[in-house]
């Protein structure tokens, strides 16, 4: 039994007897299982405040007065916030720990989510959004790394798709409580969906309470007796951790990602994930516009995404499963490969039955699972502990912008150009992804963090 904050966890392993078993070798804990559920909570969050609004949009637009090109901009805001969050976060996590901002900020979130209520025009939404981005965007790096750094690394890869699975079960619940609050609330039900993301922020943000810091943040800035008690709080006596004590000054930041040689890594992961993302943010922002384009109406149109968004928390679990198995490389390949298949059938048969067009979009769902989770992986595996949350910062940064382009065009391509032409435009930004992971994808399974993340491997 391992004991901290106060809290009890049980391990599924004995404790080493002689003090020199490694992190990488032990077996999944209870505190593990809890640190994935917590970590992912800027994820679940994530999911849930875009797909909200999406949904709140239905009476916001009319509320508003609001043009397509003004639903683009406002939708796109929060990603805009995630986009500078990121960079804050993954600096400041990587200069000062893990520990200090990750406790604090979905409180963050949870006071901007309750503000929202007395939104009074699109300026003060806006801004709104904007802070609320800002606030997940800082969130996103210190939990992947935190998750990435207590992880053995037979366990890793499928707990860091954890946190991509819970972005889409915030996206699935988010389209189910706007769709009760519209049939229910009446004209001002989009206030209480915007205030609605406090719920989650608040109970995620009470259990991350008591969280340790990083051992392996803690080991590298030279401060190994406090690694070894986090350690051995967590899993017992004797286990220690792959990393050494950095030497000379630290380097962090996108100035140490150049420095370090980290700088063509970065580019492939940015390139690759901002491939992936743009499709599914897409579909987060506007799902119920874009299934209504394709015949469907109404409260199916929401009740569809919602089902959608199931399927990609689906297609996730079940990478989960073939991540440690298949390689890296190879599931990030296949899945640009399959998901690329159904964009080009709704693009070309985008007047097909409403049968066909729920097969094709719960396809993509289900193709894009094994790439939302290498989404995570990536980033976490080839970065050393110095630079492993900058660089996730800068990744979910310029990933998140080249969202909120693609974003801000969905409804004018929609408006001026059809459904057809948006979903071949979504198929080609996927087969770019393609491309790019077969010239650059490389190889991390069953290595340790420390030969994941060197250049020489």
């Amino acid at each position: 039994m391992s004991e901290i904050a106060g809290t009890a966890y049980p391990s599924t392993s004995p404790s080493p007897p002689n003090g020199d078993a490694s992190l990488d070798n032990e077996r999944l804990s209870l505190f593990q299982i809890r640190l994935a559920a917590c970590a992912g909570g800027s994820g679940f969050i994530d999911g849930y405040v875009l797909s909200i609004f999406g949904v709140a949009l239905i009476q916001i637009g009319p509320e508003f007065a609001l043009s397509s090109a003004a639903k683009g901009a406002i939708a796109a805001t929060i990603l805009i916030g995630v986009f500078f969050g990121g960079i804050v976060g993954g600096y400041l996590s990587d200069k000062f720990g893990r520990q200090r901002i990750y406790k604090w900020d979905l409180f963050a979130i949870a006071v901007l989510s309750i503000a929202s209520f007395w939104i009074d025009g699109p300026l003060a939404l806006l801004i709104m959004r904007l802070l609320i981005g800002f606030a997940v965007g800082v969130d996103y790096p210190i939990g992947s790394a935190l998750l990435t750094e207590f992880s053995p690394k037979r366990f890793r890869g499928p707990l860091l798709g954890v946190l991509i699975s819970l972005f889409f079960l915030g996206g699935a619940v988010a389209y189910g409580v706007g769709q009760v609050l519209l049939s229910t609330v009446g004209d001002d039900a989009w206030r209480w969906m915007l205030v609605s993301a406090a719920v989650p922020a608040l109970l995620i943000g009470v259990l991350r309470v008591g969280t340790p810091e990083s051992p392996y943040w803690l080991t590298r800035n030279g401060r190994i007796e406090e690694a070894n008690t986090v350690m051995e709080r967590v899993f017992g006596p004797g286990v220690t951790v792959d990393e050494v004590p950095a030497e000379g000054e630290r380097t962090v930041g996108l100035r140490g990602i150049i420095r370090s040689g980290y700088l063509g890594r970065l580019a492939f992961v940015i390139a690759s994930w901002t491939s992936a993302i743009i499709p599914v943010y897409a579909i987060f922002s506007f799902g119920p516009q874009l299934i209504g384009a394709l015949h469907l109406e109404g409260n199916a149109a929401t009740y569809g995404s919602a089902v959608i968004e199931l399927f990609f928390a689906v297609g996730c679990l079940l990478a989960l499963g073939i991540v440690n198995k298949v390689g890296r490389r190879t599931l990030t390949i296949r899945s640009f490969a399959l998901k690329s298949v159904p964009l080009l059938l709704l693009a070309v048969f985008s007047d097909a039955p409403a049968i066909w067009i729920a097969v094709f979009f719960i396809a993509f769902a289900l193709f894009s699972g094994g790439l939302e989770v290498m989404n995570f992986v990536y980033p976490n595996e080839l970065f050393p502990t110095d630079l492993r949350s900058s660089a996730m910062g800068l990744v979910t940064a310029f990933t998140r912008f080249g969202a909120a382009a693609g974003t801000f065009l969905v409804p004018v391509v929609l408006e001026q150009y059809g459904i057809s032409a948006t979903m071949y435009a979504a198929c080609a930004i996927t087969l770019v992804g393609l491309l790019v992971s077969i010239v650059w994808a490389p190889e991390t399974q069953g290595m340790k963090l420390s030969e994941s993340s060197s250049l020489h491997h």
